[in-house]
């Protein structure tokens, strides 16, 4: 992998959408749409915009990665379609990321090895984010309706690297599973060893998961991005791990409301 991959991530299986253009390893930007749900109205200009910058053009991208779900419906649809029309048109690889560990990446708990306690050299990136340094496991909450959630919980892995594009620092332990608020409780909710939550599923349920045992990070860590999708698919593109696009659907754990009415 000696010449340089364009690469084009996707994220729209939450409330607010947005693409990252990179090659290889390097994400060069990140455009965040400008409101929630606007994924159908702002995908395709942002794209076209990315390329344009970066004096790129569209069939020279070779892979696209996207949060494959589980999340909004109509979102996930979206990408998938482009993925694979792209993957028509150029032949283009397509990756695929869980949304719940998109949004697992945004929590970095702290830049040292919680084992030996060796820091890193760059103290005020520690400073700068602020966050609890106990923290050892963390679960993603996002509202599967019905008073059921999507939730995934992930420890916390021995070394944790001060660069932000290195491999992730969680390791999941409990698969995406659908669950109450009580039963996520019972099973999961222990002083001893708390657990810090993000993820979608807070915005309008935060005070049903306001138990002890139970810590609520700060809105910034709720929402799946673009780059956090390029981060965890450019590790599965290292290791040739890509998608078929004739079977490729978006990750549901339930299926959809709408239903057809007979006449």
């Amino acid at each position: 992998m000696n010449q340089k991959m364009l690469i084009l991530a996707l994220e729209t299986s939450g409330r607010i959408g947005s693409v990252a253009l990179g090659l290889s390893e390097k994400m060069l930007e990140e455009h965040t749409f400008s409101a929630p749900l606007a994924h159908s109205e702002e995908i395709l200009p942002a794209i076209k915009n990315l390329i344009k910058k970066y004096a790129q053009k569209p069939e020279k991208i070779k892979n696209i990665c996207l949060a494959i779900g589980p999340g909004s419906f109509t979102g996930l649809r979206i990408a998938v379609t482009i993925a694979k029309t792209m993957n028509l048109a150029n032949n283009a690889d397509i990756t695929c990321v869980d949304t719940l560990d998109v949004i697992a990446e945004n929590f970095r708990p702290s830049l040292m090895d919680i084992n030996s306690g060796q820091k890193v050299a760059d103290r005020k990136k520690i400073d700068a984010i602020q966050l609890p340094i106990n923290a050892k496991r963390i679960a993603v909450i996002l509202d599967a309706k019905r008073a059921k959630f999507y939730i995934a919980i992930y420890q916390r892995t021995k070394i944790i690297s001060p660069e932000p594009d290195s491999a992730s620092q969680w390791k999941k332990i409990l698969p995406d599973s659908l669950m109450t608020v009580e039963e996520f409780i019972k099973k999961f909710a222990n002083p001893q060893t708390p657990i810090w939550l993000l993820g979608e599923g807070l915005l309008y349920y935060k005070e049903k998961f306001n138990v002890p045992g139970l810590k609520i990070l700060e809105q910034k860590y709720w929402s799946p991005s673009a780059r956090n999708v390029y981060k965890l698919g450019w590790e599965k593109i290292k290791k040739g791990i890509f998608a078929d696009p004739l079977t490729l659907t978006p990750k549901y754990l339930r299926k959809p409301d709408a239903k057809i009415k007979k006449i």
